[in-house]
């Protein structure tokens, strides 16, 4: 890796080193220093923060894109996080860390399943500038142009302002190209309603598809649901430190007799 005055920039995902999405970040990340690849051999969706523990990892670099330092990885996108900073930059970290670009929304409570976004809370756990972005588009033909303009403006306010201690940003993109521009937003109060699909099996054993609604509780202009509703792209500050600090008073309140 040869910074020569360009920043180094590691890119991870969730859906696969060879998924349309992080091709899509690739080119972007190219125009704003040198690029480093570490992603999963196949689609991790939905592992959240898993690490592999108690299985090897196999970490194999490959040939995919002209000019790009890229390896596949056996393990989940934390792991990829993880093997880059102590194999690929040996310490000396990467000056920004992205994550990307899912098929899919992860607004809301998405963000605690996310594979992309935990790469990317990886990232901030190791004092890296991190931003996970998604699209709200499952298909493997998401057209992801029009978003490449603000991926690369938000990732330029990063690496020129750096992020809060401990913050990284979850980024999401409205489908289409009648973008509106960009909301700083919080968390909508939001979940799934989930709903497991029995079927059965040739030898009539039960099997499941996990499906399920997802419900906004949250009527605010200020959330990330309502930028996406509205065609803007959403921009969170999360942290992970998961400390209910509001409930700290409360709990000092009790009563712990042993």
């Amino acid at each position: 890796m040869k910074k020569q005055g360009k920043p180094n920039i590691l890119v991870v995902n969730d859906d696969g080193i060879t998924a349309p999405g992080i091709k899509a970040l690739i080119e972007v990340m190219q125009e704003l220093g040198n690029v480093v690849v570490v992603a999963p051999d196949g689609p991790q969706s939905g592992m959240g923060h898993a690490i592999t523990i108690g299985k090897p990892l196999r970490f194999d670099k490959v040939d995919l894109y002209p000019g790009v330092e890229m390896y596949k990885c056996s393990g989940t996108p934390v792991d990829c996080v993880k093997l880059a900073v102590n194999k690929i930059f040996k310490g000396k970290k990467p000056d920004l860390c992205v994550s990307g670009i899912n098929h899919g929304l992860n607004n809301s409570i998405n963000v605690i399943y996310s594979g992309t976004m935990s790469a990317a809370v990886e990232g901030a756990i190791e004092s890296i500038p991190s931003i996970g972005f998604s699209l709200d588009d499952f298909s493997q033909e998401a057209d992801f142009e029009p978003g490449k303009k603000y991926i690369k403006v938000i990732a330029e306010e990063v690496l020129k302002h750096g992020l809060p201690q401990a913050t990284l940003l979850n980024v999401n993109f409205p489908k289409g190209d009648d973008i509106k521009g960009i909301k700083i937003c919080r968390q909508a109060n939001a979940k799934w309603a989930e709903e497991f699909d029995e079927r059965k099996d040739p030898y009539e054993r039960p099997y499941y598809w996990l499906t399920g609604v997802f419900q906004n509780f949250d009527k605010g202009e200020d959330t990330d649901v309502w930028a996406l509703e509205h065609h803007f792209v959403s921009v969170v500050p999360v942290q992970f430190d998961l400390t209910a600090h509001h409930a700290i008073p409360v709990l000092n309140t009790w009563t712990f007799d042993v």
